[in-house]
């Protein structure tokens, strides 16, 4: 728990009792959570919590580069709290989303005519497919 303190604090973020059991519940987090999960998960154990702490914390921890915005569902954004480059593969029945830390860096390639506008610095690789669940 220390280190969830001190991590968050080092990047100038208040920690409310409320923010940090939403840091608690985000780290490590693999399942790409919506808002709506976080908060209905948080309801839980602080039921005075409201919707506007939870989306107003994923939007500090956006802006601090602690957590991405990952946008399957036109209705739905979910969030990712590992930081580190890595990609996704996202099941197209349930939305399901599981986290691919492979560098592909060194194998995709741009057109030279966009390399002359752009500067790469960073990429991001999303791979749709179904997911064993739901294929059975």
């Amino acid at each position: 728990m220390e280190h969830i303190i001190n991590k968050y604090k080092s990047k100038g973020f208040k920690l409310t009792p409320q923010r940090l059991a939403i840091l608690r519940f985000l780290e490590g987090n693999t399942s790409h959570p919506t808002a709506e999960a976080i908060y209905s998960e948080m309801k839980k154990v602080h039921p005075t919590l409201s919707f506007a702490t939870v989306y107003n914390t994923i939007q500090a921890l956006k802006e601090r580069g602690l957590l991405s915005e990952i946008t399957i569902d036109p209705e739905r954004k979910h969030f990712d709290p590992n930081p580190a480059p890595h990609h996704h593969i996202i099941c197209t029945a349930c939305n399901r989303i599981i986290d691919v830390m492979a560098d592909y860096s060194e194998t995709l390639t741009l057109p030279g005519d966009i390399l002359d506008q752009f500067t790469v610095t960073g990429t991001h690789v999303d791979f749709f497919g179904v997911c064993v669940d739901c294929r059975s």
